[in-house]
């Protein structure tokens, strides 16, 4: 069965995209630990990261790279953290969360936004991509 990941990837359930390559997409986590939290995916459905091809592997790292640089352009943050923990859903991604303080990485505080909020932020990260 595909995952949610899949589902977003061939445009079934709906995103707030940021970026989207032949082999990549990146979109806003719906339910972030701050504002600007995003996941990029790699389109290829793998459970583990290190179950990725190598390529596959060093590409998803440069993509969420040039993600990351744009989140930092576009919100006001201390640093963008990065996680890869892929318990909740078992297709490969990787965590950019804009940090503040240390409970922003630890996937306890959630922020509620709204959709003109999410589409906002989307369009804001996606203008500042290289």
């Amino acid at each position: 069965m595909a995952s949610i990941f899949t589902k977003i990837i061939n445009g079934e359930i709906p995103s707030y995209k940021v970026a989207e390559t032949k082999d990549f997409i990146a979109f806003l986590d719906i339910n972030p630990n701050s504002k600007g939290h995003t996941l990029c995916v790699p389109k290829k459905e793998v459970n583990k990261i290190f179950d990725l091809d190598e390529d596959t592997y060093i590409n998803l790292m440069v993509f969420s790279r040039r993600i990351a640089k744009a989140i930092e352009k576009a919100i006001p943050c201390e640093r963008i953290g990065m996680s890869v923990i892929g318990l909740e859903v078992p297709h490969v991604h990787v965590h950019l969360i804009p940090l503040h303080t240390m409970d922003d990485a630890r996937f306890v505080l959630k922020q509620n936004l709204s959709k003109d909020e999410f589409e906002t932020l989307a369009a804001s990260i996606a203008s500042h991509l290289d």
